[in-house]
């Protein structure tokens, strides 16, 4: 059963003002107050507008306390000699049946003291033994917010505000008994530290979800529930799996509950980049009701036969549950990419709660899966092993542990190791988050700055991809599958693949989220929509990655069918020309705007989001560019209106040379290469190129060499001595600079 929870309602108090403190330096007050906006614009109960654009214009420490102090429900004072008194604030004590509220607490900190400050209750505590009475009494659950941006302990200022979380397991009226203290020994005579509060719970009612697809047929979908107040329901302040306390949505099936005090919310509804997200007003009366929705989708790749997937979500780990879970199980995952209708998800253990979550692992499709949706438990090597080399995605496992133990502790520390392993049981692999480390000082694309690779993106695949290693049945093949494209800065992880392809190698691209971690907004945000006809397998999906019959999107712009003359992506890569030739290009492309939206055009590459299709936006249109792009270069383009019809793209442009071509809309989607061959030359399209991978072979090791074992470093010299020579000789085979 799910456990609800609810926000806070703000209101006027009766109770008289708390007292304003005096000689308080103003700009240390100003920015913790603004921490403490922030706070609980993340906790989903944010300040009245009016309050929030009081505090922007503060000039006094008297007008700051004035914007806050109404959300105070306590007051406290430490003495010099360190001694607590408390107080009741100005806020309304009314709370929630079966809800979290916050308030705010009002620290008077004569004494300097930097201990934490901590709330309790009799009405909250768990005691051992307690007559039914006492437990009846215990009605109340109580909790300090000390998570970032707010700090664990007091600051020393002599003014600071903190945020009390307060859950109501009844309605009606309760009276509950509170105290505050910075340590032992800090409880003022008297009794003075304690104060009764009288609240109003109010009843919470049951909203029963009825929830439908474009077809009529039951689903499920995101919905971000808001008061009148723009706070949001159920709270995020003490939500548990399948909810997320780091995402303003929950996620609801068809014929599902929640429980809402009565008023009116407005309602956002929505199923992942395919659907147009709306929003309605919905009001909660005084008994049991239905909310009704349909989704409207703009475009369904999967009619087509592409089918969307992210092969990399995480259960455990950055923004997720450490304890008491230990990260969430497989039925709360899949019910997030259900909800985001993202078909396939790789979900990957990695080192935080390794030892807990490898127990998912079966080598196969997971038995919560719900056809078309498919989960599979997988391996990300970060947090262990080479990952310090760069973190490696490890799809289609038949054993998810590296001979020689049963944990993360034993694993290479050089990646091409583990990719040896990987690829003899037949895995398919890449780099995770490729453009950590690849930082450059230009947004030129190609560019030819060497990075530092001194991160955990894709650095030492510069030297893992000239390398063959033995696939199950033996016979060679290439080490490295794919790079991870998406969650990092579009500049830097396009380079490097632009340079490894124009020296003649063939990595693909995949999409990916790095959920809950680079991106803990949704799963989906970075996808790979892979052709595989009228059914669905997450075999074939990870071999259609290997073979490249995908394109790569943030599900906002579509390049489908994308053929050069007879070759389709989705069906082959290679197309072979006796001569010199001008060629046809095309693909089914979509891509979908709001008519006005937040402009992100001005973001810096390394801003959020790095891929998005409003980046892309035409500034004071609803049309993106699409463009050719031959050899890494952008050689022609188009433009799309943005308003989710698919249009074909067809571009004519004359081929010289042996060369890869490939679509792209920057920074939204971007087609895997056809590779044309003409005379039967092999591609060396830029000695610029590899002359980049040589310099980049050399900074590599520069970096990587110190971060290997000893026992694996003769290995890794001659690894690396491999890729040089690698590279020199294709150097001598390029004919044009």
């Amino acid at each position: 059963m799910l456990k609800i929870c609810a926000l806070l309602c703000f209101a006027p108090s009766v109770f008289a003002a708390l007292p304003v403190i005096e000689n308080v330096e103003l700009q240390p007050l100003a920015a913790q107050a603004k921490r403490i906006a922030e706070a609980s614009e993340y906790l989903g109960s944010p300040f009245a507008r009016e309050d929030r654009e009081a505090l922007e214009r503060a000039a006094t420490v008297q007008e700051i306390q004035r914007a806050l102090d109404k959300y105070c429900l306590f007051g406290v004072n430490i003495n010099p000699e360190m001694r607590v008194k408390v107080a009741q604030g100005d806020a309304r004590p009314a709370l929630v049946e079966q809800g979290w509220r916050q308030f705010l607490v009002k620290v008077a900190n004569e004494a300097g003291t930097t201990a934490q400050l901590k709330g309790e209750s009799p009405n909250a505590q768990k005691l051992f033994n307690s007559p039914k009475e006492d437990i009846a009494n215990r009605w109340l659950e109580l909790q300090m917010f000390d998570q970032q941006p707010l700090t664990k302990t007091l600051s020393g200022l002599p003014l600071e505000y903190r945020i009390v979380q307060l859950y109501s397991r009844d309605a009606g009226k309760r009276d509950a008994k509170f105290a505050f203290n910075v340590g032992q020994g800090t409880q003022d005579i008297g009794f003075r530290n304690e104060v009764d509060v009288l609240f109003d719970c109010e009843a919470a009612l049951p909203v029963t979800f009825r929830v439908r697809d474009e077809n009529g047929k039951a689903t499920t979908a995101s919905f971000v529930i808001r008061d009148q107040q723009g706070r949001v329901y159920p709270s995020q302040a003490k939500r548990l799996a399948p909810d997320f306390a780091f995402h303003p949505q929950v996620y609801r099936s068809d014929g599902e509950t929640l429980r809402l005090p009565a008023g009116k919310y407005a309602v956002e509804f929505s199923r992942g980049p395919e659907s147009i997200p709306h929003t309605r007003t919905m009001e909660v009366s005084s008994s049991a009701q239905d909310w009704e929705f349909k989704v409207e989708r703009w475009i369904d790749p999967s009619k087509s036969g592409w089918w969307s997937g992210d092969h990399h979500i995480h259960a455990a780990g950055c923004a997720h549950y450490v304890k008491p879970t230990e990260g969430v199980h497989a039925e709360d995952m899949i019910r997030h990419c259900m909800g985001e209708d993202l078909k396939v998800g790789a979900n990957l253990t990695w080192g935080p709660c390794f030892d807990y979550q490898k127990q998912f692992f079966c080598g196969a499709v997971d038995k919560v899966s719900q056809y078309p949706y498919l989960l599979r438990y997988d391996i990300e090597v970060s947090g262990f092993g080479s990952h310090r080399s760069g973190h490696l995605v490890l799809l289609r496992l038949k054993d998810q542990m590296y001979p020689g133990g049963n944990s993360s502790k034993h694993w290479p520390t050089e990646c091409l190791n583990t990719l040896r392993w990987a690829k003899k049981q037949g895995a398919v692999v890449g780099p995770a988050h490729s453009g950590w480390g690849l930082q450059v000082p230009t947004d030129d694309l190609p560019n030819y700055e060497v990075p530092k690779y001194d991160g955990i993106g894709a650095n030492e695949y510069i030297v893992d991809v000239t390398h063959e290693v033995p696939g199950p049945d033996g016979k060679l093949t290439p080490a490295v599958d794919f790079l991870s494209m998406v969650d990092t800065p579009y500049v830097w992880e396009l380079n490097i693949w632009y340079h490894t392809l124009n020296a003649g190698y063939r990595t693909r691209v995949s999409g990916e989220t790095d959920f809950p971690c680079i991106y803990g907004e949704k799963v989906g945000l970075g996808r790979s929509y892979v052709q595989l006809g009228n059914k669905l397998e997450y075999d074939a999906w990870c071999e259609g990655i290997r073979q490249g019959h995908n394109y790569v999107s943030d599900g906002k712009s579509h390049l489908m069918g994308f053929k050069v003359e007879n070759v389709s992506l989705g069906q082959a890569s290679d197309l072979h020309l006796t001569k010199a030739k001008t060629v046809h290009v095309s693909a089914k492309a979509a891509a979908y705007l709001a008519e006005s939206a937040p402009k992100m055009k001005k973001l810096r590459v390394d801003q959020k989001p790095y891929w998005d299709v409003e980046r892309a936006r035409i500034e004071g249109t609803r049309t993106v560019s699409v463009e050719l792009i031959v050899n890494g270069n952008s050689v022609a383009k188009k433009e799309l209106t943005a308003d989710g019809k698919i249009n074909e793209i067809a571009f004519e442009v004359r081929i010289e040379r042996s060369s890869w071509v490939a679509m792209r809309i920057l920074p939204s989607s971007h087609t895997n290469p056809i590779f044309i061959q003409v005379d039967g030359k092999p591609i060396r399209a830029s000695r610029r190129s590899v002359e980049w991978c040589l310099k980049s072979v050399e900074q590599c090791w520069s970096q990587k060499k110190k971060v290997i074992d000893a026992p694996e470093l003769g290995g890794a010299e001659k690894d690396y001595a491999h890729a040089r020579l690698a590279y020199k000789q294709r150097l001598a085979e390029c004919e044009v600079d």
